[in-house]
């Protein structure tokens, strides 16, 4: 039996990831862990309630990106398309192998995007977006992949799929962050129905969850939306997560103990 204080755990943690999520990325190690560690559900169901949240805080958080002019979909269809397709294919692998292996190779692509983001941090901090058309042959596989680990656990897709957005198609931090928040509720939404016909929903407590990460997602989007640092502070913030990430994953925290 779940005790009732975890529910409010569950929000308040909900709403910072909702924060993280919807200005840098990869909130989801905070619902994950709330999830596992304090609610006790396997790993699989955990992945699999963890997408109510993403869901709703995503679609919240574009709804306001667009209300505020920030949410472009000119360009870039075909990514959207191709990376819901990865998703597809990443959620039917996930309801069937564990995510270690994921979880070993994620930490180095993070070690990689720490190193990819303190090199030249003006690609980074450009106020507009200078939309660059992709080849095909490079787009697709690329955004294949990023749908696919979006699919498998989430945890850090927003992060890649930033990156992606700001250094290959030259948006800026805000509008790739308002496109990211759209394409992740497109695919969430087919992926929830996948790991609900599987059984690997908890909906009591991943609605819960979700209602902090919602509120976190609206709030923040609007806030990006109308600062006129929103960029820098998403790029610090984006740089302070992933050092986080790293710190923790490599087991850095624990050595600084003793």
């Amino acid at each position: 039996m779940v005790e009732w204080y975890y529910y409010i755990i569950a929000i308040l943690g909900g709403a910072t990831a909702g924060f993280i999520n919807t200005l840098a990325g990869n909130g989801s190690a905070i619902t994950l862990s709330i999830l596992t560690e304090v609610m006790g559900l396997p790993g699989n169901i955990a992945n699999g309630t963890n997408r109510i949240g993403v869901f709703t805080q995503s679609a919240a958080g574009s709804y306001a990106f667009y209300r505020n002019g920030k949410l472009d979909l000119t360009h870039g269809k075909q990514n959207i398309f191709w990376t819901i397709i990865g998703a597809c294919l990443g959620v039917m692998v996930a309801i069937q192998v564990s995510n270690e292996a994921f979880l070993f190779v994620f930490k180095y692509l993070m070690l990689g995007m720490l190193l990819v983001m303190v090199v030249k941090p003006k690609r980074w901090l450009k106020e507009k977006s200078e939309y660059r058309q992709v080849p095909w042959y490079l787009s697709v596989p690329v955004y294949l992949a990023l749908g696919f680990y979006g699919g498998f656990i989430q945890m850090g897709m927003g992060i890649f799929y930033l990156a992606t957005m700001v250094l290959i198609s030259r948006y800026s931090m805000v509008e790739g962050n308002a496109l990211k928040s759209f394409v992740v509720a497109l695919y969430t939404l087919i992926v929830l129905f996948i790991f609900q016909y599987k059984g690997l929903i908890r909906w009591d407590v991943g609605l819960i969850l979700a209602i902090g990460q919602t509120l976190g997602g609206w709030y923040t989007a609007k806030f990006a939306s109308r600062h006129p640092k929103a960029n820098q502070i998403a790029y610090w913030l984006l740089i302070a997560i992933v050092i986080i990430v790293l710190f923790r994953m490599f087991g850095i925290f624990n050595f600084l103990r003793y």
